[in-house]
């Protein structure tokens, strides 16, 4: 078997950890939470900035997941035994083992994550919890993108998925049925052991996907989607460009930043801010007429003059303090 043939037995696998009701099946509105300032800067440069896990304030759960999922497999008495001997389990972790480090050492640095909030359609106010920890205390804006004016693109390294919500129990409990079925897997195939690494690396980029897109579910009102860049998948570099720094309170941080524009095999040629922008809400706190006109001359000043009527004012009785 060829390793694209092995790679294959496991696509049931990869159906188990891909939620059904995620983009492009699922199409909603989402909701990015963030300052005026973030604002002009993603219309001028026409860009927005991922996050490196390392620098975001979860990631342990990115690391539990990780770590947590590995353990389990390399001390897994149910994976031994669909190894049916000693020697091709221990070429099998040895082969995880390989993955996990390599991943650690060359691509968690180039993961690179944008969150966003699942929108309802009728909603023109926001969510409070999110204006205040997103959207600047209320003095922000949620810029709301429309996925039904994306297109899917098979060859992108850049994964849209909702979140799923758990405790410290249920995470388990999703990475041990990842093991059983990956176990399923491997005794029904003959793969020989020189060819286990493939297995594995199958199995690894599972439990990526299952940790970085599992939270705990104290979270859950966030409704979370995520946009994730995994280098893995670039395989022609496209975004190597793309990579850059931000200075801020924390100090030096890596960003990907993502340009809203045409890029052969990855994004089609329409693809653009003004096309996928549903609306700007206006934070709790700057729904005064005088903010609203502020605002209005900033997006006119900066070429954005489509975008004005697709300006409103949250509604929620909140000011800040």
């Amino acid at each position: 078997m060829s390793d694209l043939q092995i790679f294959s037995l496991f696509d049931r696998l990869f159906s188990s950890v891909v939620e059904t009701d995620s983009f492009p099946q699922c199409r909603p509105l989402l909701a990015h939470y963030t300052s005026v300032p973030a604002l002009e800067a993603i219309l001028r440069n026409n860009e927005i900035w991922f996050s490196n896990p390392l620098f975001m304030n979860d990631i342990e759960e990115v690391r539990f997941g990780i770590n947590t999922g590995t353990d389990l497999f390399l001390t897994s008495a149910e994976v031994e035994s669909a190894c049916d001997n000693k020697e091709r389990f221990e070429a099998l972790k040895s082969a995880l083992s390989t993955c996990y480090n390599f991943f650690a050492d060359n691509h968690l640095i180039d993961t690179y994550v944008f969150c966003l909030s699942e929108h309802d359609l009728d909603d023109t106010d926001g969510l409070l919890s999110m204006w205040r920890g997103y959207g600047g205390n209320g003095n922000g804006v949620a810029i709301i993108f429309d996925t039904a004016k994306l297109s899917e693109q098979e060859r992108s390294p850049l994964v849209i998925s909702r979140v799923r919500y758990a405790s410290v129990e249920q995470r388990t409990q999703i990475l041990r049925g990842l093991i059983t079925k990956f176990c399923e897997i491997l005794k029904r195939s003959a793969i020989p052991n020189d060819k286990l690494i493939v297995a594995a690396h199958a199995f690894f980029e599972c439990l990526k996907i299952v940790a970085i897109f599992t939270k705990d579910k104290g979270f859950s009102e966030e409704r979370e989607w995520r946009v994730v860049y995994m280098r893995e998948r670039d395989q022609g570099k496209s975004f190597d460009a793309m990579f850059s720094y931000s200075i801020g309170h924390k100090g030096v941080e890596p960003k990907l930043k993502f340009k809203i524009e045409y890029m052969p095999d990855l994004a089609e040629p329409e693809f653009s801010l003004s096309k996928i922008i549903d609306r700007i809400i206006l934070g709790p706190s700057l729904s005064s007429p005088l903010a609203q006109f502020a605002i209005t001359k900033m997006i006119e000043a900066l070429g954005r003059s489509e975008l004005k009527e697709r300006m409103i004012c949250s509604t929620i009785p909140f000011r800040s303090g």
